[in-house]
This record gives structure tokens, sequence and C-alpha cells, in this order.
């Protein structure tokens, strides 16, 4: 069994202890939000080592009175900043600051503030298993550190961290192997942890599938759109929130190497 198994069914095992926590309470669930998130990722390789990687987001959600408009609100803005690491061919990482601006939940009400500021810290493991086929599967480790307030007056911050793992592939649809002129679809599935004084009977944050087809326009410009389904657990234990999120990304890669070593720069874990 491999250590990344391991890895997996540990945090399965928490996964599932989470959803068992107050079982002598009925689990519910309801669907809270829709949304529209707009990506732009980047990575600049400088050498056959260090490069740079970015990620920045805007984000939207319904209106207070219809919960499947996807618009109306804005939530987030969202910027990732890091320095890529490319250890071999397989597996690489990045650590670096983000800052999220979090946009009040009731525009106009004066208990909320406008616009609140959430500063990270975040690093992550990218591991690239060999091709099997036209499948590609990657498995994604990132962790951070957080200092979030809500968006209530005077409120004050709290420090947590996060722990996420998200498996996901690309597979080539006409051709195969990614390339440029290439369509291929993307699946994926991500299991969101975190602790921290105010974390208790909530350990599972999140976990989401998020699944799309993608086109590599050319070496250095990949697109991609697809649907998001979440499903995290409230302060309670036994209570759960869901929502539906459309997503549209670009992806620019760019290479300051000689021409002939680009490939195109898909595997951003987005």
């Amino acid at each position: 069994m491999t250590k990344s198994t391991l890895i997996l069914l540990s945090l399965l095992f928490v996964f599932f202890q989470a959803l068992g926590q107050k079982a002598d309470q009925p689990s519910v669930t309801t669907m809270e939000e829709t949304g529209l998130w707009f990506g732009a990722y980047l990575k600049i390789q400088f050498s056959p080592k260090l490069g740079y990687y970015g990620e920045h987001h805007w984000r939207v959600r319904n209106s207070l009175d219809d919960v499947w408009s996807f618009y109306g609100r804005k939530r987030q803005m969202y910027n990732r900043f890091g320095l890529n690491i490319f250890f071999n061919e397989y597996f690489e990482g990045v650590i670096g600051p983000t800052l999220v601006l979090n946009f009040t939940p009731e525009p106009g009400n004066p208990e909320y503030e406008k616009v609140t500021y959430e500063p990270r810290i975040w690093h992550q493991w990218l591991l690239k298993m060999p091709q099997i086929g036209r499948f590609k599967i990657y498995h994604q480790f990132r962790f951070e550190h957080r200092w979030k307030r809500k968006n209530d007056v005077n409120a004050e911050y709290k420090y947590t961290n996060r722990y996420r793992y998200k498996l996901f592939a690309y597979i080539p649809l006409n051709t195969k192997k990614i390339k440029p002129k290439t369509f291929f679809f993307s699946p994926s599935a991500e299991l969101f942890m975190h602790s921290g004084k105010s974390i208790g009977a909530n350990p599972m944050e999140d976990f989401r599938t998020y699944n799309g087809f993608g086109y590599v326009l050319n070496q250095n410009i990949t697109f991609f759109v697809g649907h998001m389904y979440t499903l995290g657990q409230k302060t309670s234990g036994y209570e759960y929130r869901s929502s539906n999120i459309l997503r549209f990304n670009v992806f620019i890669g760019l290479d300051t190497q000689k021409a002939e070593n680009t490939i195109p720069k898909i595997n951003l874990g987005y």
C-alpha cells in the first residue's frame, strides 16, 4: 500500500467520523448558496527548479431573496501567491501568502462591515502520477494558516488551520495526451478539514466535487468551465450546508527557459 493511499484512507476515516458525529441528532442538510466564480491562474517557470504561482478569483453569490439566482451579491476577492518549487517530474510544492476580501452577506445592513480582510499563509504539495492510458491523475495536499473574522461589526479575528486533500484527473478527449488543441474532461473530489480554538463539533469544513471541461488553446493558455457542489459541516456538528457553483477559469503558463522545453501548463491545482 502506497504512502498516498494511507494518507487518503486516514482522511476518509476522519471525514466519515465527522459525518457520524451527533448520531443522536438527525442529520439536516440545507442548500444555502449558488454562485459564479471566475478565476485566473498564473504559473511562470524561471528555472528547472523554481517558478512563480498565482491565483486570482472574483466570486459572486445569489441574491438574498432567490437562492437559485447565482448572482446578486459580491462574495469574495481572492488572491494567492507563491514560490513554486519543482523537485522532479512527479513532485512539486508551493509556499506563499494569501489575501482574501470577504464582502458583507447583507449589503446595506449596518450590522455588517462592507468588507473584511483575511490573511493566510499556505503551502501545497502536488504529486503527479505516471499517465495510465489517457488518464493523468494527481494528488494535491494543501495547508492553510488563516486569520479570519466575520463581517459582524467589531468581530474578532480567529486563527484556524485548514487541511485539504484533492484527487483529480485530466482525461484528453480528442487526443491521447494533453497538448495544444486538446479538449479534456477533469473530475475532482476534495476534502477540507480544519482545527483551532473556535472549531468544536465541526471538524469537516467542506467536501467538494468539481467536474468540468477544458480546452488547451496553445502552449500558454488553457480554458476551463465546470460545476462545483459543496457540502460543509455547521457548528452544531449534525447540520450541513450545501452549494452549487459554476466556475469559469483561465490558466496561463509561461516558461522563461528555452521554448522547446515548454509544455501546456494546466496542472495548476484549480
